[in-house]
């Protein structure tokens, strides 16, 4: 079996999904191609070599749809030898789409890839391809289907953590979004988002909040209080998990992921590849896996998943010197800590979604290449990287710096 190899990671920065956001008037298709672009014009890449491209997008409708792949790379100049696909697996689209790829790798049957992923949220709306899952009682019965904002107040509730507790998490993720961003540690992988004139629209993470305190966290109300109380929704998690009497709702707008725009792209390839295009890998794919997980709690897949690729790879987690979860609410880090033992020293050490947010079906290729930058910078060789899906899934890989 051929080893896959990550050769480069690129990303857009990340723009508030409204109106107002700087990359509102930029679409689902362009914000594709910036980083298709960026990845081709960086490595100076023939891309008549490129065996496919596979973009994750959890929205794939009107301008998002019709295969965003094809004609992002199309748009970016490859050439019209470089097929494209696109994948949904909700939040881990954009992992799924770097596994894929690794995946084609490792059987031989292709060389070289570029994986990534998608989402304007601020111009398609999340939820705007639809779904049988939450409307359907033939699904949403047996899946004891609730909003995710719900299943996170039945993880915090289940588990012990407190409104204290997830809104001091959150502080920490603003405070290290904003310390990294501060010592240039995202600069090497930004694309800047430009308009058709070439003037940048945007060049930073623009939905932190670097002051946010306890204090100010305080004064928010619970986001999803009123769905589980009047729409039934606690009902449906007591009854799935009967030991809990009550939940308690903890989750609001500023310890849950923020509403974004961006794209990301990832170049992975065998040793061959990496010949032919001139360059040494940064990288090596060590493992990766998917699982089903408990459907009430719906977002505690990182957990089990995690224990998966472990097991497959032969490791543990003293052997991970990085982890990169996606912090979708935050009882799903609190939860992960909790039921490996570990601290937060090596988990998300430069934020996550809460502070930067959370692009759907771009994240998990985003926080793939702040893994690889952070081993780089502090010349640490492990990392971990996962994220929790709905209607309760996981997602994981693990690679190892060169």
């Amino acid at each position: 079996m051929a080893d896959a190899f990550i050769y480069d990671a690129v990303r857009t920065p990340r723009g508030r999904g409204k109106p107002d956001g700087s990359l509102h008037e930029v679409s689902t298709l362009r914000l594709a191609e910036t980083a298709l672009r960026a990845i081709k014009d960086r490595n100076g890449l023939d891309t008549s070599l490129v065996d496919d491209v596979v973009l994750g997008c959890v929205d794939p409708v009107g301008e998002a749809g019709g295969d965003i792949a094809r004609a992002a790379a199309l748009t970016a100049d490859y050439g019209q030898r470089a097929p494209g696909v696109q994948i949904n697996r909700f939040c881990a689209s954009g992992l799924d789409a770097v596994n894929f790829a690794a995946a084609q790798i490792m059987a031989g049957q292709h060389d070289l890839v570029v994986a990534g992923g998608v989402e304007s949220m601020s111009r398609v709306g999340i939820g705007a391809s639809g779904g049988a899952w939450p409307v359907d009682p033939a699904i949403a019965i047996k899946s004891y289907f609730m909003p995710q904002g719900v299943s996170a107040d039945l993880i915090a509730t289940k588990y012990g953590f407190s409104r204290d507790d997830v809104d001091a998490y959150a502080v920490q993720s603003q405070q290290r979004a904003a310390a990294a961003w501060g010592d240039g540690r995202f600069r090497n992988s930004i694309a800047p988002v430009k308009d058709v004139n070439g003037i940048t629209l945007l060049d930073h993470d623009e939905h932190m909040r670097p002051t946010t305190d306890m204090q100010s966290l305080a004064s928010l109300k619970p986001s999803f209080q009123m769905m589980g109380e009047m729409g039934g929704f606690n009902a449906v998690g007591i009854q799935a998990h009967p030991e809990v009497e009550s939940i308690n709702h903890v989750h609001h707008a500023g310890n849950s992921s923020g509403i974004v725009d961006g794209a990301a792209a990832v170049l992975i390839g065998n040793a061959e590849a990496g010949e032919a295009i001139g360059k040494k890998p940064r990288a090596k794919i060590r493992a990766f896996a998917n699982i089903g997980s408990d459907l009430a709690l719906m977002l505690t897949g990182p957990v089990d998943v995690t224990r998966k690729v472990l097991k497959r790879s032969g490791m543990t987690l003293d052997d991970i010197d990085l982890i990169e979860i996606n912090e979708a609410f935050a009882a799903v880090v609190l939860r992960f800590q909790q039921a490996f033992g570990i601290d937060s020293s090596k988990v998300n050490v430069n934020g996550g979604a809460i502070a930067l947010g959370h692009p759907l079906g771009a994240t998990g290729a985003m926080i793939l290449g702040t893994a690889l930058d952070e081993l780089e910078r502090t010349g640490k060789s492990t990392a971990l990287v996962t994220l929790c899906i709905g209607a309760g899934m996981g997602t994981a890989t693990i690679i190892e710096r060169i």
